[in-house]
């Protein structure tokens, strides 16, 4: 290409293999880094969410959300998080303002309704021996893209 004004692609990454992918995001990602805007439709959408910083998510015709891909994330997930310790973590299930996802063995994940529930959670788990990981998770824009489909 010689210096484009700005680009704009429709599904760029259909077809390539993963190192093509990885090539095509340099180009695109070198071209956004020297100021050229770049838009582009995907529906690969772990491409989207490591490449772009602004969204638009579309669907049946209507713009259903749009931002800055940190401030999408915020907005549309609850607060999530992971714990892994050296005992069952089933007791996470009783923690009051806690809604559990998923418990296996000593692995829990947890929506907290307050701040104070998922400190009320590593609280306990610390109480009750060691913690492993204790992390929140951010929802990814396929999970992101589900909820504002629906």
């Amino acid at each position: 290409m010689h210096d484009p004004e700005f680009l704009v692609l429709d599904e760029p990454f259909s077809g390539l293999d993963p190192l093509a992918v990885e090539v095509v995001m340099g180009v695109l990602g070198g071209y956004a880094a020297r100021g050229v805007p770049v838009l582009f439709s995907s529906h690969q959408l772990d491409i989207v969410e490591r490449l772009c910083d602004d969204l638009v998510i579309i669907a049946g015709g209507e713009i259903r959300a749009n931002g800055p891909r940190e401030e999408l994330r915020e907005r549309h997930s609850s607060p999530r998080f992971e714990i892994r310790t050296g005992d069952d973590a089933g007791w996470v299930r009783a923690v009051p303002g806690v809604d559990v996802l998923e418990v296996s063995g000593g692995f829990a994940v947890f929506e907290a309704q307050t701040d104070a529930a998922s400190q009320a959670v590593l609280r306990l788990a610390l109480e009750r021996g060691p913690v492993t990981t204790f992390s929140q998770q951010r929802p990814s824009l396929a999970t992101i893209f589900k909820e504002v489909v629906q």
